[in-house]
C-alpha cells in the first residue's frame, strides 16, 4: 500500500520520538507486551516518516492498552499532521484524561490547534489550564497570555455579531485567479485591484498585474488589464490610488534598471509612483528614499489631500507602519513609525486611510481580536494622536487572515477580498454595508472640468481647499492635464473655501458649507470655466464674507483677499475695479451706499496690503445688475456679491 510520509517532524515527535525512544530505554505507561511491540514498531516507522503504517502500530497498542499515554500522544501527532485537526485533540486529550501531569505542554498543544480552528471555548479553557502548570514559562506562557486574550474576545465577538452581509462583485471583476487589495476612487466609480494569474514569462509561473473596472450603468464593467507602462512581466501589487484617480502608487519588488524608465529599487520591495495624463499612465518611477530603503516597503495609501502617505516597512525589524508627508517642493519627509496604539510586537499592515483624513483601517495580529489578523479602526484626536483601535467585529473579522479593507467616501460602502464558497475562485472581491458604527466620517466631494471659457480647451490648473475656520490648507491637487478633470473630496465637518487658479487666468473660487444642516454626502458635479486675463474678464469673490447689513469683512475673507494680492502681484500690469452687490431687499439709496462701502472696504484692504492704488477702482452697483431672481433667499444669496473685474 502507498505510505503517507510527515512533512516534517514537529515539536511533539521531536520531544517524544528523540528524547522517549527508543522504547527499551524508557518506561513506557503500559505493562501490556503487545502493546509496547506495536508502540516500537510504530516508532520504528516514524523513524523512516512511514505516516499510515506507524498510525496502524499505535492504533493497535491503544487498543491492546486503552490507557497508552504515548501511543495517544504520537497518534494526536500524526493526525496534527494529516491536518485532521479534532481526530488530533481528541488523541491529545485522551492522554491528558489518562495522566494530566506527565506532560502538561499537551494542554497548549491542544489549545493551539483549537485557537487556529476558531474553537474558542475549548482553547480558553486548555490554555487556563496550561497557564496553571509547571511548563507555562517563556515564549510559551506569553503566547498563551496572548491567545487567551483573544479567545475570550472571540467568545464574545460571536455571541454579539456585527451586521455583516457580503456580495460578490460578480464575473465582471472576480475570475478564477485571485483578486485582491482593492482601490476605490471618492466617486465610487472606478475600481482598481490586483489579480494573481498564471504567467509563462514568470519564473513562478504566476504574476501579479493590475486591472481596472469601472461602473456604469448600475453595474462594474469587466475589468482589463491596465497594460503598459505599469504591468509588466513582474509582479506589481498592493496599490493606492488616489481619490480622483489621477495617482498611483504601488508596490514593485524587482529590479527591472533599463525596463521603461527607473524601476530599479533600492531594497526587497520599493514603492513606485505613475500618474494618470488624460487616459494614459506615465512611466513608474521610484519615489525614492527617505520612504524607500534597503528593507521591504509595501502597501501604501495615499491620504485625500495627497499630502501623507502610510505605508507598511520593516526597518524596525517588524512589519509596522509608518507615514510620511510631502512639501510643495515633492519632498518627501522622513517617515515615522505611528505610534503603540497602532503598532505592536505583532504584525501590522494594510493600511487604508479614509478619505476623511481622520479614520484609519488597518490590519494586525498584535492587538487582541480573533486569532490571526484581524481589521481594526482608528480615529485620529484633535492633537494629532492616533486614539486606540476598535476591533471591527464578528464576522467581518474570522479565525483566518482578514485584511485588505477599504471603505468608499461616503463610509456606507466596505470592499475586502475573501475565498468564500460562492466565488468564482481563489480570492474574490465582495462588497457590503459597513454597520454604523464602524464607519468613517461622511465625505462629499466636488468633480468636474476646467477648461478656458473662451476657447473650451480643458486645463491642467491647480485646486486649493482650505478651511474658512481657521486658515489650513486641506487639499491642493491639480485637474487632469489631459482631460480638465478634477475630484476633490469635501470632509463633512468644516466650512471650506475653494480655489482653482492658473497662471494667465483669473481664479475661480467656490465656498461649501458642509456643517450642521449642509453636512450632506450628496455629490457637487460642477465644472469649472477659468477667464483668460484680458480687459473685461471678471469672477465672483464668492468667500469674501461680511457681517450681515455691514460692511465689516469677516476673517474667513482673509483667504480669498491673498488670492487677489498673489493674483496682481503676479501680473503686475492689470488694473481692476473692485464691485459691490445686493439683493433688493431694503431701499434703493441703503443697497447703493452698502454696496459701494462694502467694495471700498475690500479697495482699502488691498492697498494696505501693498496693491498700488493706481491699479484699483471701486463701484458700489447696489441691486441694479442682480444675476439671480430675487423672489428666493437661494437667489438673493447670489446678488448679494463681490466681483473682481480687469478694466486694463
Amino acid at each position: 500500500m502507498n505510505s503517507g510520509k510527515l512533512k516534517y517532524p514537529t515539536l511533539i515527535i521531536l520531544l517524544i520520538v528523540a528524547n522517549l525512544l527508543p522504547a527499551q530505554d524508557f518506561d513506557l505507561s503500559t505493562k501490556s507486551r503487545k502493546a509496547k511491540k506495536y508502540y516500537e514498531a510504530g516508532e520504528l516507522y516514524l523513524r523512516k516518516q512511514l505516516i499510515d503504517e506507524a498510525e496502524m502500530n499505535f492504533l493497535e497498542a491503544v487498543n491492546e492498552d486503552p490507557d497508552f499515554f504515548e501511543a495517544y500522544m504520537l497518534l494526536g501527532d500524526i493526525n496534527e499532521q494529516k491536518e485532521f485537526d479534532s481526530i488530533a485533540v481528541s488523541y491529545y486529550h485522551k492522554a491528558s484524561e489518562i495522566n494530566p501531569g506527565k506532560f502538561p505542554a499537551v494542554f497548549k498543544i491542544m489549545a493551539d490547534i483549537e485557537y487556529e480552528n476558531g474553537w474558542y471555548d475549548s482553547a480558553f479553557v486548555h490554555y487556563k489550564t496550561f497557564l496553571n502548570t509547571s511548563a507555562a514559562h517563556g515564549e510559551g506562557q506569553i503566547e498563551s497570555e496572548k491567545n487567551l486574550a483573544n479567545c475570550k474576545f472571540a467568545i464574545e465577538a460571536i455571541k454579539n455579531p456585527v451586521p455583516f452581509q457580503p456580495v460578490n462583485l460578480g464575473e465582471a471583476v472576480n475570475s478564477e485567479w485571485n483578486e485582491y487589495f482593492p482601490c476605490l476612487t471618492a466617486d465610487n466609480l472606478t475600481l482598481l485591484f490586483t489579480r494573481l494569474l498564471k504567467d509563462a514569462r514568470s519564473i513562478t509561473g504566476r504574476q501579479e498585474d493590475f486591472f481596472i473596472s469601472y461602473y456604469e450603468n448600475g453595474a462594474w464593467e469587466p475589468a482589463t488589464d491596465i497594460g503598459a507602462p505599469i504591468n509588466t512581466s513582474f509582479n506589481e501589487g498592493a496599490p493606492t490610488l488616489s481619490a480622483d484617480g489621477n495617482i498611483l502608487i504601488f508596490t514593485a519588488c524587482e529590479s527591472l534598471d533599463g525596463y521603461g524608465g527607473d524601476r530599479k529599487g533600492y531594497g526587497s520591495c520599493d514603492l513606485f509612483v505613475s500618474k494618470r495624463v488624460g487616459i494614459n499612465w506615465t512611466i513608474p518611477y521610484n519615489i525614492g528614499p527617505p520612504v524607500n530603503t534597503r528593507f521591504w516597503e509595501s502597501q501604501p495609501a495615499l491620504s485625500s489631500d495627497e499630502r501623507t502617505l502610510y505605508f507598511v516597512s520593516n526597518r524596525n525589524n517588524n512589519y509596522d507602519i509608518w507615514v510620511t508627508d510631502v512639501d510643495d517642493q515633492g519632498t518627501w519627509s522622513d517617515p515615522q513609525r505611528l505610534g503603540p496604539n497602532i503598532n505592536t510586537n505583532g504584525y501590522e499592515g494594510s493600511v487604508f486611510i479614509h478619505p476623511d483624513n481622520w479614520t484609519l483601517y488597518f490590519s494586525s495580529d498584535g492587538h487582541v481580536g480573533m486569532g490571526k489578523l484581524d481589521i481594526f479602526m482608528s480615529r485620529l484626536d484633535e492633537s494629532g494622536n492616533w486614539g486606540l483601535p476598535v476591533n471591527l467585529g464578528y464576522p467581518i473579522n474570522s479565525p483566518g487572515d482578514d485584511n485588505s479593507i477599504v471603505i468608499s467616501a461616503n463610509g456606507e460602502l466596505a470592499m475586502f477580498a475573501s475565498d468564500r464558497s460562492d466565488g468564482f475562485g481563489g480570492l474574490d472581491l465582495y462588497a457590503f454595508q459597513l454597520y454604523e458604527e464602524a464607519r468613517p466620517l461622511p465625505v462629499s466631494y466636488m468633480k468636474g472640468v476646467v477648461y478656458d471659457r473662451v476657447t473650451g480647451k480643458k486645463l491642467e490648473a491647480k485646486l486649493e481647499l482650505t478651511e474658512l475656520s481657521s486658515g489650513k490648507r486641506t487639499m491642493e491637487a491639480f485637474s487632469n492635464k489631459g482631460s480638465g478633470e478634477f475630484l476633490i473630496c469635501l470632509p463633512t465637518n468644516n466650512n471650506y473655501a475653494l480655489t482653482v487658479s492658473r497662471d494667465g487666468y483669473l481664479f475661480y473660487s467656490e465656498n461649501f458649507s458642509m456643517t450642521g444642516e449642509n453636512s450632506s454626502v450628496d455629490p457637487v458635479l460642477k465644472d469649472v470655466p477659468l477667464e483668460p486675463l484680458k480687459p473685461g474678464a471678471k469672477i465672483i469673490l464668492k468667500n469674501i464674507f461680511f457681517e450681515t447689513d455691514k460692511y465689516n469683512l469677516k476673517e474667513a475673507s482673509s483667504i480669498e483677499l491673498q488670492k487677489i494680492i498673489t493674483l496682481m502681484n503676479k501680473n503686475p500690469g492689470i488694473r481692476v475695479e473692485i464691485s459691490g452687490h445686493t439683493d433688493n431687499v431694503g431701499s434703493d439709496k441703503y443697497n447703493q451706499e452698502l454696496s459701494e462701502n462694502r467694495a471700498k472696504t475690500v479697495f482699502n484692504f488691498l492697498i494696505e496690503h501693498g496693491i498700488d492704488k493706481e491699479r484699483l477702482v471701486y463701484r458700489g452697483y447696489g441691486e441694479s445688475k442682480p444675476i439671480d431672481t430675487n423672489e428666493t433667499e437661494a437667489g438673493r444669496g447670489n446678488n448679494r456679491r463681490t466681483e473682481f473685474k480687469i478694466i486694463e
